[in-house]
């Protein structure tokens, strides 16, 4: 891959500093590349209809210019483009599913506000990551970059489609709400796209029926500086204000999204967070039970990081449990292979066969509302039901060299009786068929010399005992 582009094609999307690393320039290559690419509008000079890709971007100051950008490659290719305009990572999944279009989102998700991005996708929300031609449209762009973007012989042509009413009355024929008990529930849409999309799922924006969820808002003004937050909604010092609100207010529920609004996290009535495994199995036994009562077998996809609590409930409700590697494309793929009716991963990423196998925040979302409001027990009470092991959370550690570490702590492990280890997706050591129970992943992060550690056991006690003796062996030491 060119230099210049590595810096910012990672394996799933298109990240960078603006203007250092992306800027319109680079934008616009990889646009048209995108055309050549994934929308193909060539064929649309060899007799066949022309290709229309669509367009959206986030509220961040510099999206508005990127987006021009990339529709000013894309339609220099020959692609017309459909403009949606300022809207959620989560509508243009609407969007690309319902018109089955490729689409590219501009956008850095939960990146600080110096940084901007895109993400793209087939028709019908298919993924384009590294293994279905994301290396592919870098490589054509670094050419354009070198020698120019060469006009088509037709160039595209621009429309738009304010696609917001849509998609919130798409959502609110998923989950019907009209029927939970009256429900508080606190935002936290950290400036950023949630600002938009929640007040027209959950509120008045879209003139949808009114429902019975009073909602209290924090962050909920789209701000490209994003200055209520930096990183994504699982970082604790950025619940600080949700958690006062649930508070303050005597909330039932808290909900947190990141800046794109395809992520979510709950929180409960006492501003604890609720595991995003605990969510995953709180959904996934939902859509189990709605597939089964449709005379339907039900799968449900999780990434190796979630917690053993999704595959065990799974297994006891008669569905099937598919377990993935880390990344949202991972997930797609399991699920479309599969024909699973929803998977989730560990970082509040939730997947539905019902929005195209794409991840949607706010419909996780409103599942939990559901899930809360259709009986009578506090949300702690609903999800401790779902979070019985003691988990580490995600810990980064900085190592000089991953293999080197990897394999001084598999050989640390191997030999030891009941242990299990796979190699999935980084290493996976696991003694979970007897007591004690516990689990570990060792995973080296895509962009820089680090290990991401995750533990999980029976009890706290055995989670820091097994969590410290994989921390010392990896920083080279001995209990």
């Amino acid at each position: 891959m060119d230099r210049e582009l590595a810096q910012i094609v990672n394996a799933y999307d298109v990240r960078g500093r603006v203007p250092q690393d992306l800027d319109a320039r680079t934008a616009a290559a990889l646009g048209a590349a995108f055309a050549d690419v994934v929308a193909h509008p060539a064929d649309a000079g060899r007799g066949q209809e022309r290709t229309q890709v669509l367009l959206g971007h986030d509220m961040r100051t510099t999206s508005p210019e990127l987006a021009d950008a990339v529709a000013e490659g894309l339609t220099a290719r020959g692609a017309d483009v459909l403009n949606l305009g300022l809207c959620s990572t989560d509508e243009l999944y609407y969007a690309s599913g319902v018109r089955a279009l490729p689409g590219v989102m501009v956008t850095a998700s939960h990146h600080p506000a110096d940084h901007n991005g895109l993400k793209l996708c087939a028709a019908k929300a298919a993924p384009v990551d590294e293994d279905s031609g994301l290396y592919q449209v870098a490589a054509v762009a670094a050419r354009y970059l070198r020698d120019g973007v060469p006009q088509a012989g037709t160039a595209g042509e621009m429309a738009s489609w304010d696609v917001l009413s849509d998609y919130a009355a798409y959502l609110r024929s998923l989950v019907d709400l009209s029927a939970v008990r009256p429900l508080a529930v606190v935002v936290d849409a950290g400036n950023g796209m949630a600002a938009l999309t929640v007040p027209a799922v959950l509120g008045p924006d879209a003139g949808l029926a009114t429902l019975p969820v009073r909602v209290f808002d924090v962050h909920m003004r789209l701000d490209g500086r994003l200055p209520s937050r930096v990183g994504g909604p699982l970082e604790a010092e950025n619940l600080t204000a949700l958690r006062h609100k649930v508070l303050d207010h005597h909330a039932d529920l808290g909900l947190a999204f990141d800046a794109d609004a395809d992520r979510c996290l709950v929180v409960d009535e006492a501003g604890e967070v609720v595991s995003p495994s605990a969510i995953t199995a709180l959904i996934g036994l939902r859509a189990v039970e709605a597939e089964q009562r449709a005379g339907r077998h039900a799968t449900v996809v999780h990434n190796l990081i979630t917690s053993r609590v999704v595959p065990d409930l799974m297994a006891a409700a008669g569905a099937q449990a598919v377990r993935t590697r880390v990344g949202h494309s991972h997930l797609k793929r399991a699920m479309a292979a599969h024909h699973a009716v929803f998977g989730g991963e560990h970082s509040g990423h939730y997947y539905f066969r019902d929005f195209f196998y794409a991840d949607d925040g706010l419909l996780a979302a409103l599942h939990v509302i559901a899930a809360l409001g259709e009986q009578s027990h506090p949300m702690s009470v609903l999800a401790d039901l779902y979070q019985p092991y003691a988990d580490s959370g995600e810990i980064n550690l900085a190592v000089d060299d991953p293999a080197v570490v990897d394999d001084r702590v598999l050989g640390a492990f191997r030999s030891q009786p009941g242990v299990v280890v796979d190699r999935l997706d980084g290493l996976t050591v696991a003694h979970w068929d007897t007591a004690p129970q516990w689990w570990f992943n060792l995973r080296q992060a895509a962009t820089e010399p680090v290990l991401r550690l995750n533990v999980e056991a029976a009890d706290d006690d055995v989670m820091r005992r097994v969590r410290d003796d994989v921390v010392a062996r990896v920083r080279g030491g001995r209990r």
